[in-house]
């Protein structure tokens, strides 16, 4: 009996310990996608990452001229049959013909960069 909630406490354990390393693992690679797209303003955080096989978020934060904090969450959901594209908690619609190439570039130059500088071997 004892064995059996040891080893249940033990695979919780371990199960945590890889969420975390998960968790780690993508901010890291939304920093370094978030400097695809130039300087981050002083104050500001952007973030671009891939959360699973076929979503993309992008998140920035930053300041406007009026001292009011701003943030705008952008989630792409990639389909065999065209890429959608939800903001801010509103419905997903379909992205424009342009909007889908630069998320392809911008999707090609993060995994390039990520691949580079953090899963070198």
């Amino acid at each position: 009996m004892l064995s059996k909630l040891f080893h249940a406490f033990s695979s919780q354990r371990q199960a945590d310990e890889q969420a975390e390393k998960y968790r780690s693992l993508i901010r890291k690679e939304a920093a370094i996608g978030g400097q695809l797209f130039g300087p981050i303003p002083k104050g500001g955080r952007r973030e671009f990452f891939c959360l699973d096989v076929r979503t993309w978020v992008w998140h920035e934060e930053w300041t406007d001229k009026d001292g009011h904090r701003r943030t705008v969450t952008t989630r792409y959901d990639v389909r065999p049959n065209g890429i959608l594209k939800a903001q801010d908690g509103q419905p997903y619609r379909p992205v424009t013909p342009e909007e889908g190439r630069r998320l392809r570039e911008a999707a090609r130059l993060y995994m390039q960069r990520v691949k580079s500088e953090l899963y070198v071997a």
